[in-house]
């Protein structure tokens, strides 16, 4: 009882330290995965920034390189735009990005196209697409310097003005009407860009570069939510998003000199404007609107270089009457392949912890399977214990009257014929019985051993069954029972080794001779149906209650209440017949009601 217990609380005390460990397996887990979101979050929204930044840097050089004063287009000298024009080619990644420099001036003179081999800009038929923009470039609506569809930039061109020296950008409050003070406008150049350069080149180059491990989808949309770029379908609830095609004064960067061009990047800073001139003009704004949008119109208020100063104190200077309406024309979209990040994270917690639940309920199977491995291994060694208990006691009997009767005869107690005719009968009897259980003892050992061979062979149910009451008719006849025994004609031969079959019907009728409660009456039948041969022994005895009768196939097992009652058995006659039919391809079944008797039933192949 003692160890019985020690090994309950050592079994119950592993298995909560697995339980907390698998607890604390999910609390790691957890915290790691919103760890891992975060930092994906972050990586994701960062890529996406730098997606975007890239690609407007490409727009931009694009755009601001090509901000000319209306002198150039008042004299028609494009040398300097003809320098600006080769520079960029020969910095970008994408000379053909731009397929048309067209410049509007003002009505009516007529459109300006540029010739990439004259390296001029002459009157010539443009595009439909844009020619169509002229009239709503010069209307009175919010100025845009995008127009999608002609895929063109629009960069306005004014006059020169003096002595300014800071243009100071901000935005109206919401309801406030627009007051644009700016230089004259003298035209507009309009800068058609390559759809297919965009699409075919520069997204999908920005693609490998910032998102090369393909976990991420990417498209693009404009405002009216329609797509520009989806290669790989819609994208619903990104995990990042940006701003493209942006040209706020946040990101402007003119170039006034070539010098300057190389230096771009270190002196790239906000609200800088780098011009034909020395000095740095300053744009300040706010970033977004009280509604958080980022659309608005741009106040210009142009202030002179110092308060009172000369008339003839000039100052060259480049100016944009930039971003009207919308900021950010397309918006870049970013989702992860699974759906989103936390639908990854969630995947992967899912799965980690997946793995660690099944270690868990590994090493709780097997310390629960070598429990019971346990409990069974001790409940056969209980039995076999109580076999050899049995064995011995089946032994002592008849060894004690063949001794008794031995003793008589070699001490001369009798010599009359007759009583030494009983004892010489009564020894043949008991040693019968020696040999019947040793046989049975061997016959079990050898079917467990897998030695056991059996020799296969055409039989007849019949003959089966006859030698089989044959060899049990002295005990039948001592005990006093009255045999009925029935075989269906014509029963087809079986396929069986005779006498193992006829030992597992002598094993049937022994316990039903052995448990039969007073009751004389025995019933064996020989049957056919659905191709099985079926033999079965009927009996009125004492009966199996439910419990044993799922027990009586397994070794050495007895039932408690034939243990009270002291009826000799070893409980390997009904393993032996299970093993001798399962050896024939067949079956055996049980069915029994306490106080009524039991009905065994061995179901053989026909051959």
């Amino acid at each position: 009882m003692k160890g019985s217990w020690v090994t309950t609380f050592a079994v119950g005390g592993v298995l909560l330290l697995l339980t907390l460990f698998l607890g604390l397996q999910f609390n790691w887990l957890a915290q790691a995965s919103d760890a891992e979101r975060e930092r994906m979050q972050r990586r994701v929204d960062a890529d996406t920034k730098a997606f975007a930044d890239d690609f407007n840097r490409e727009i931009q050089a694009a755009y601001f390189n090509f901000q000319m004063d209306a002198a150039t287009w008042e004299k028609a000298d494009y040398t300097e735009f003809n320098e600006r024009y080769e520079y960029w080619k020969s910095k970008t990644q994408y000379p053909e990005l731009i397929s048309e420099f067209v410049f509007f001036g003002k009505e009516p003179a007529q459109p300006l196209k540029y010739d990439p081999v004259a390296k001029t800009f002459s009157a010539a038929d443009v595009p439909a697409d844009l020619a169509s923009l002229r009239a709503k470039i010069e209307s009175s609506g919010p100025f845009k310097n995008f127009y999608e569809e002609a895929y063109a930039l629009v960069m306005p061109v004014h006059e020169p003005e003096k002595h300014l020296e800071r243009i100071i950008l901000r935005r109206s409050q919401p309801g406030q009407e627009a007051v644009v003070r700016v230089p004259a406008q003298h035209g507009f150049l309009l800068i058609a860009l390559n759809r297919s350069v965009v699409s075919d080149r520069l997204l999908p180059d920005l693609i490998a570069k910032h998102f090369p491990e393909g976990n991420f989808r990417v498209a693009v949309r404009n405002k009216e939510q329609t797509a520009v770029y989806e290669p790989t379908g819609e994208i619903v609830g990104p995990d990042a998003k940006a701003g493209l095609l942006n040209l706020s004064p946040d990101s402007m960067i003119f170039f006034g000199e070539r010098a300057m061009f190389s230096k771009v990047n270190a002196e790239r800073r906000q609200g800088v404007l780098i011009t034909e001139s020395v000095e740095s003009k300053t744009f300040t704004h706010s970033q977004t609107l009280p509604d958080g949008a980022k659309t608005g119109t741009f106040t210009f208020e142009l202030q002179p270089k110092v308060p009172g100063a000369p008339a003839n104190v000039k100052t060259r200077t480049s100016v944009l009457a930039a971003a009207g309406q919308g900021l950010d024309p397309w918006v870049l979209n970013v989702q992860h392949a699974t759906g989103s990040i936390d639908t990854f994270t969630r995947n992967e917690f899912r799965q980690s912890f997946l793995i660690g639940l099944g270690v868990y309920l590994l090493l709780v199977g097997a310390i629960i399977a070598i429990v019971l491995s346990a409990l069974r291994s001790k409940r056969f060694a209980q039995r076999q214990i109580d076999f050899v208990s049995s064995v011995s006691h089946e032994f002592r009997t008849p060894l004690a009257v063949i001794y008794s009767a031995s003793e008589n005869l070699a001490d001369g107690v009798t010599k009359d014929v007759v009583q030494v005719s009983r004892y010489g009968n009564l020894i043949k009897g008991e040693g019968r019985k020696l040999s019947a259980m040793v046989e049975q003892i061997l016959q079990f050992a050898g079917a467990r051993s897998g030695k056991k061979k059996h020799s296969f062979s055409p039989t007849s149910v019949a003959a089966v069954v006859d030698a089989a009451i044959s060899e049990c008719r002295p005990m039948l006849d001592e005990r006093g029972f009255d045999i009925k025994f029935s075989v269906d004609e014509n029963l087809p031969l079986i396929k069986a080794d005779a006498d193992a079959l006829s030992t597992a019907l002598q094993n049937l009728i022994s316990n039903s001779v052995k448990y039969s409660n007073g009751s004389r009456s025995l019933c064996i039948t020989a049957s056919n149906g659905n191709r099985r041969i079926k033999l079965t022994v009927e009996d009125n005895g004492l009966g199996i209650a439910p419990d044993d009768l799922k027990h009586i196939f397994e070794p050495f097992y007895r039932a408690k209440d034939v243990v009270d009652a002291q009826i000799n058995g070893n409980g390997l006659g009904l393993a032996l017949v299970k093993d001798i039919a399962e050896a024939h391809g067949g079956t055996v079944r049980a069915k029994s009601e306490v106080g009524k008797g039991s009905e065994f039933t061995i179901e053989l192949p026909q051959k």
